[in-house]
């Protein structure tokens, strides 16, 4: 009789935990799978902490409902799978606000991600070259071809749209700016349409189009009790072995499977297992295959990220509009790059003693010597900077918490998404045991992390000659 299989998760994200519910779920009875985290806390960039007696989110704060087809999103599904979905909660208030010429202007209806549809429409807060969107007779993209999002769009729309409105759009999911991002990878509905349309205004027509939402259904959810719930479900839930404080130094190819060296130098460890799934950031999974793939560890490796702070207030009965927050473009001269109104957004979150939350992104990619300052000196600076965009003195805060992110947030290259496809072709050619998945490879946002760990869990099954339907 065939012993159980045995899996290892490397990295304890919700990607790998995604991975683990799925290997439960899917993989035959009795497989032995188990998570190596290498911090003392599981979720990644999930955590929910407590400030002014309530909890708030100290890393990712809401998923998308959608999927890009119009389907479930895989967050939600997973939600629903832990039994979660009674908790889901939507924004109570949608409108965002961009901040320029020193005061906030509504983010215009009808843009992708900023890039707008109907240049009538963003004329508000930027002034769109409406004469270069020209039919040259030929589609946008080559069939193959990827350029930053920047780019296509400076040529098309001149260079106030993407600085007012897609790099503070871009900058607010990925620290990032819009000229070194891949359109392919960040906006793969526009890349896809661009392949057939002629103008930009058509391309942005065609891919909002392709994935209708029906009118009033939410964009965006959390949940109840914050998301640190769906990390500890989907903990309990796996029935994995969860290994804490437990780094994965080295990773090494078996006859029969992969081993594993684990914990410190003087120390280690060395466990044997079936199968890998690689669920950490691009530098590390680089070191890990420079032993078994050091052709691919190079390709891996090359990605680079943004490091980001977000510093949470808890400020008195202040007077905030009723926006959920707003968006600042790098042109603005602030350390800050994105607000949130906790506190305004979402119902469920607000306080009979009307204390409001309120938490600002701080960093850019390639501005991390700002990231230096003392935890104190942020947050005055935040504080500072948010009572000069609302026109008004903030009360001083009650309450606060500076939260640090180093190297959190991928920035994805003009030909990345190829480059990853290559990656794993060549994985599954030469080592189909060993699979990739997060956020360093697929995109950003709970949805793509989720559903990243759920198809490396489904490969891991197909090549250990099960079934993943």
């Amino acid at each position: 009789m065939r012993r159980p299989w045995r899996v290892a998760v490397v990295g304890g994200g919700i990607a790998g935990l995604a991975a683990a519910v799925r290997l439960r779920d899917r993989a035959p009875a009795g497989t032995e799978v188990t998570v190596y985290e290498q911090s003392g806390a599981l979720g990644g960039k999930l955590r929910t902490g407590e400030l002014a007696g309530q909890p708030v989110e100290f890393g990712a704060e809401s998923f998308l409902m959608r999927d890009p087809a119009g389907g479930e999103s895989a967050a939600v599904a997973l939600a629903r799978r832990l039994g979660l979905a009674d908790r889901i909660v939507h924004p109570t208030v949608g409108q965002a606000a961009l901040a320029v010429d020193g005061g906030l202007r509504p983010i215009p209806g009808g843009t992708l991600v900023g890039v707008p549809g109907d240049l009538a429409k963003v004329t508000t807060v930027a002034t769109p070259d409406a004469d270069a969107d020209r039919d040259d007779g030929r589609p946008l993209l080559g069939p193959d071809e990827d350029v930053s999002v920047g780019a296509l769009v400076r040529s098309r729309f001149g260079d106030e749209v993407v600085e007012r409105l897609v790099d503070p759009m871009l900058g607010g999911v990925y620290a990032g700016r819009a000229d070194d991002l891949s359109l392919v990878t960040t906006m793969p509905a526009l890349a896809r349409a661009g392949r057939v349309e002629h103008t930009l205004v058509g391309a942005v027509r065609a891919a909002q189009a392709a994935a209708p939402r029906a009118p009033g259904a939410p964009v965006f959810g959390t949940l109840v009790g914050g998301l640190g719930t769906l990390v500890e479900a989907a903990e309990r839930e796996s029935g994995a072995t969860i290994r804490r404080d437990a780094a994965v130094r080295e990773l090494r190819p078996t006859p029969t499977g992969w081993r594993l060296t684990v914990g410190p130098t003087r120390d280690p460890e060395h466990v044997e297992v079936d199968a890998v799934v690689l669920a950490v950031p691009a530098r590390p999974a680089a070191r890990l295959l420079a032993g078994p793939a050091p052709e691919l560890s190079g390709a891996v490796g090359r990605l680079d990220y943004a490091s980001v702070a977000l510093v949470t207030l808890a400020l008195p009965a202040p007077e905030l509009p009723a926006l959920s927050g707003f968006l600042v473009p790098g042109t603005e001269g602030l350390l800050i790059k994105a607000a949130t109104f906790f506190t305004t957004k979402w119902g469920h979150l607000r306080r009979p003693d009307g204390l409001a939350l309120v938490r600002a992104s701080v960093g850019r990619y390639g501005e991390e010597a700002q990231l230096q300052r003392p935890d104190e000196d942020l947050a005055a600076t935040v504080h500072r900077e948010l009572s000069a965009v609302l026109g008004a003195p903030l009360p001083a805060p009650v309450d606060g918490h500076v939260q640090r992110w180093g190297g959190a947030l991928p920035q994805y290259p003009p030909g990345h998404t190829d480059r990853v496809a290559g990656v794993r072709a060549a994985l599954r050619a030469g080592h189909p045991t060993l699979a990739l998945a997060g956020a360093g490879y697929d995109g950003v946002g709970i949805p793509v992390c989720v559903r990243s760990g759920e198809t490396a869990a489904d490969e891991i099954i197909t090549a250990l000659g099960g079934s993943a339907t």
